[in-house]
Parts: structure tokens; sequence; C-alpha cells
């Protein structure tokens, strides 16, 4: 659905809902944290990676994640260099404190895929998030053989300081403390995804916030949203906001900000780079 309101118009509607909902539901993707600095490819693979690039000709983190290496100990040498970098470095550039600002003071809660925690480390209210596709900052059992999942701060910034010609030490090659079997990271890639009891409260948690506000005036905020998964958010935002004619969508993205045309007289949508856009509304 093509748009003809100007882009000022259409900063000063978003900044006129975001003050005058009763709830704002975020729902953010990939493209929120691309904006805020966490880009997969280019120099910031190249600085970290250029040792892996060089041997396997890899072209983003991304695809080199899914790489079968031949040991555990070169694995992990890759895979805690990713984590570490997109998890527990401060990487952005403010784009999720700015976020923040603009609706810290309001009834909100986030679903998102993402799963670097920046929302945490911008200041969001961990019980007011619902990270549906894991989080970097986890280890689970590859089997699975139990629902827990174990946070890997210590060890993964040890796999950093101790790794060596691209392999970490033996002996930190993590295991599961259960049935010894290896470790993966708490990722949603097939059917062995552990969804913890840290999981299914925060979809609880979700779940009444949806309830207990179905017929107010919400501003269901979409941020970075593409259509690798467009069922767990941009769908549901849809529906939602088409089920109640107090609700507003907004889709802010670059390249790919649009809506039903069910839904356009309640929509706004803007082209553009995330982070701009919230220092517009935000001036």
């Amino acid at each position: 659905m093509k748009f003809t309101e100007s882009y000022s118009d259409k900063i000063s509607r978003l900044k006129n809902e975001i003050e005058t909902a009763d709830a704002i539901i975020i729902g953010a993707g990939a493209g929120l944290s691309t904006s805020a600095g966490f880009t997969y490819s280019g120099a910031r693979f190249q600085k970290y990676f250029s040792d892996f690039i060089d041997k396997y000709g890899f072209k983003d983190m991304y695809s080199g994640g899914f790489y079968p290496f031949s040991t555990p100990e070169e694995h992990w040498a890759y895979w805690s260099r990713y984590v570490y970098i997109n998890r527990y470095m401060d990487v952005d550039n403010g784009t999720y404190r700015q976020l923040y600002e603009l609706v810290k003071d309001k009834d909100y809660f986030v679903i998102t895929t993402n799963v670097d925690h920046q929302f945490q480390k911008a200041g969001f209210d961990k019980k007011r998030l619902f990270y549906t596709q894991g989080d970097y900052g986890l280890f689970q059992c590859s089997e699975p053989c139990c629902t827990e999942t174990w946070d890997n701060e210590e060890i993964i910034i040890s796999m950093i300081d101790k790794q060596y010609d691209m392999k970490i030490p033996s002996e930190l090659v993590p295991v599961c403390r259960h049935c010894g079997k290896s470790m993966t990271m708490n990722l949603r890639a097939d059917d062995k995804f552990v969804q913890d009891e840290g999981w299914y409260k925060a979809y609880e948690r979700y779940e009444n916030f949806i309830r207990t506000r179905r017929n107010q005036h919400i501003l269901f905020l979409e941020l970075g949203v593409g259509y690798n998964t467009p069922v767990i958010i941009k769908y549901p935002f849809w529906q939602m906001t088409s089920e109640n004619p107090e609700a507003v969508y907004a889709c802010l993205n670059y390249g790919e900000a649009f809506c039903p045309e069910q839904i356009a007289g309640q929509s706004v949508c803007i082209d553009g780079d995330i982070s701009e856009i919230l220092k517009n509304i935000i001036n």
C-alpha cells in the first residue's frame, strides 16, 4: 500500500500516537539491531573474523555460523567471537536507548525475534520483554536432554581470552552437566530449541498484556521486521489492528515499510533508517 503523506507528516503523526496511546506493543526484528550498528558483514565482520574469512571464504557472520567445522575447538572459537561481539560488547549507537526514552513512561511490552539482549542493556524492564527466538547469552543441551538453559558469559569470555590459531582449549568445550553431550546455543534453528521456564513466563506475560488491553488505543510499533518469520510479529500485528478500531499500526523499516490495504487508514508506514526516524521523533 503506497502512501501520499509527507515524511514530516508521518513523523508528526507517529509522535502523536506514541504520546496518546493507552499502550504500546513493540515488535522488533533484525532491522532494528542493524540500524543500531550490529552489522553482520562488511568492515565489522572483517575486523573480527579475518582469519576465518581467509581460510573459508565466509561472506558474512551469519552464514559462517552454519559451517560444519571439523572440531568443536574451532567451532567454539568462531562462535565465542560471534556471541561476544553481538551480546557482550557495547556496540549500540544509541538506537535502543532512543527507543527506550520514547516509551519508558508508557504502558509498553516488547516482542522480538532478536537475540542480542539489547533491550535490557538499554534499560527496558525484563518483565516486559519476550525474546521468542532465544538469546546469545544462553547455552542449552544439543540433545536436548532437558529444558534448562545456562548463562554463558563467563565461559564465552574465557574462550575469547584463551583461543589460539582459531581454536579454543579442549577443556573449554562446553558439555551438558546432565548427560555429558555437547552444548549448543539457545537459538531457534530447528525442533531442538529449548523453551525454558523463563521463555514460558515471558510468553504468558505477553499474552496477558494483549488480553487485558484488547480494546484500548494500542500502538503496534513494528521495527525492522522482515519476512523470515512474519507469523511471529508482522501478521499478528496486522490482524490485531484490523480487529480493534482504536488500534494503530506503525511500520518503520528500510525498504519494506507497508501494510495491507484493509488497515491503511489505521497505519503509519515510514521507509528509512530506524535510528534516524527515532531521532526525528524525539527532536
